[in-house]
C-alpha cells in the first residue's frame, strides 16, 4: 500500500507538470497507529511510504511548485470526515469551552485536564499559511501537563494540503518537518488533509495526551509552510 500511494504521487507530479527525479531516502520515525477512516491524515502502517522511513517523490521537493499542491490534488478524493465551508468557518471563530482567551496576547489558556479545540488552516481570516483558532491567526495555547488533548484539524484551502503536527521547539525552521519532525507526543500528528471537493473540506481529530512540560510548536508539516508562517506555541506548564 505504501508504495501504492508513493507511485500514485509520483505520477500526480508528473501530471501538474513538475516531472519527477530521483527520490530522496527519509528516516522519520513511524507514525501512531491508524485511529480514523483517514488513514494518511494521522500515519500508521496505511500511509504513505514517506510518512514512515520511506521515500520522498524528488518533485515534491522543489520544481517550481509547492509541494502542497501536489499532495492536495492527488489526496483529494481520500476517505475520511468531511465539513461544509460554513462549519469551517464556525470552528475557526468558536472560543473553546472551559478556556481563558486573551485576544491582546493572541493566547489561549485551559486549566483542565480536558483540552479540545479546533483548528483551521488558512481559515476565513488569517493568511494562507497560518492556523485560525478562536478568530486568531496561530494564537499560543497553554494546557496543563497530563491533560487530554483533542484538535480537530480542517483544511479549508481549496487548492493546498495542510496539516498540523505538534513537533519539538525550533522544527519549524526546517523546510521539510514533514521529514525531520516526529510528533512531539504519540498521535500528536495530521500529517495531510487533501483540496476540497463537492463533499466537503477534510477535516480530522488527533488525540493526545500533553506530555512533558515545555515549549512546543504546532506547525504544518507540508515542506515550506511551516517556514511561510503555519506555526504556532504550545505551551505545557507542570
Amino acid at each position: 500500500m505504501n508504495r501504492l500511494l508513493v507511485g500514485t504521487l509520483a505520477a500526480a507530479a508528473l501530471t501538474v507538470g513538475l516531472g519527477v527525479g530521483l527520490t530522496l531516502a527519509v528516516t522519520r520515525p513511524a507514525g501512531p497507529g491508524v485511529t480514523s477512516a483517514y488513514p494518511s491524515a494521522l500515519g500508521g502502517a496505511l500511509a504513505p511510504g514517506w510518512m514512515s522511513g520511506g521515500t520522498l517523490p524528488r518533485s515534491m521537493m522543489g520544481g517550481g511548485a509547492d509541494p502542497g499542491r501536489v499532495m492536495g490534488t492527488v489526496l483529494a478524493t481520500a476517505p475520511g470526515p468531511r465539513v461544509s465551508l460554513a462549519a469551517a468557518d464556525h470552528l475557526s471563530d468558536r472560543t473553546p469551552a472551559a478556556a481563558v482567551v486573551n485576544r491582546a496576547q493572541r493566547r489561549i489558556t485551559f486549566h483542565g485536564g480536558s483540552v479540545v479545540l479546533a483548528a483551521v488552516a488558512s481559515g476565513p481570516a488569517a493568511p494562507m499559511y497560518s492556523f485560525e483558532i478562536a478568530g486568531m491567526v496561530n494564537p499560543t495555547i497553554v494546557v496543563p501537563a497530563g491533560a487530554q488533548v483533542s484538535i480537530e484539524v480542517v483544511n479549508r484551502d481549496t487548492d493546498m494540503a495542510h496539516g498540523l503536527v505538534i513537533a519539538a521547539e525550533g522544527a519549524a525552521s526546517s523546510w521539510m518537518p514533514m521529514m525531520a519532525a516526529a510528533p512531539a507526543f504519540p498521535g500528536a500528528a495530521v500529517w495531510v488533509l487533501g483540496d476540497a471537493t463537492s463533499a466537503g473540506l477534510h477535516a480530522t481529530t488527533m488525540h493526545f495526551t500533553a506530555g512533558a512540560p515545555g515549549t512546543y510548536q504546532y506547525l504544518c508539516p507540508v515542506p515550506g509552510h511551516a517556514a511561510g508562517g503555519m506555526v504556532g506555541t504550545l505551551t505545557v506548564t507542570g
